[in-house]
């Protein structure tokens, strides 16, 4: 990824087609260490294409991609009958929670002491 950004950066720049020395230059102005190969396989991949052309291809690319949204559930309820059971076992637990969280709220030392 720091080769994308770097030719990206050179790119943004003003420089049309950067190369493989243009990109190894940035990298190496902040500290990091190039890799020549990495540097190579990115400026030939990216040579004689538009910047802005393959950035509108990656985002096509990335609108098929799940990003989150509504998540199924597997506790749906099939009768009414179950419905009410269903409610009575919550109320127990939550009691059963609410008492635990009492009980350790300072746990055994003040914020301020």
């Amino acid at each position: 990824m720091k080769y994308v950004a770097a030719y990206l950066l050179a790119s943004l720049g003003g420089n049309a087609a950067p190369s493989k020395e243009d990109v190894a230059k940035i990298l190496e102005s902040v500290g990091i260490d190039v890799d020549n190969s990495r540097v190579a396989m990115v400026v030939d991949e990216l040579k004689g294409k538009s910047i802005e052309d393959v950035v509108a291809a990656g985002r096509t690319k990335l609108a098929s991609v799940p990003s989150g949204g509504a998540v199924a559930t597997g506790s749906s309820v099939a009768g009414g009958e179950s419905k009410g059971e269903d409610k009575k076992e919550v109320k127990k637990e939550e009691k059963k929670v609410s008492e635990d969280e009492e009980s350790d709220d300072d746990m055994g030392f003040g914020l301020f002491d």
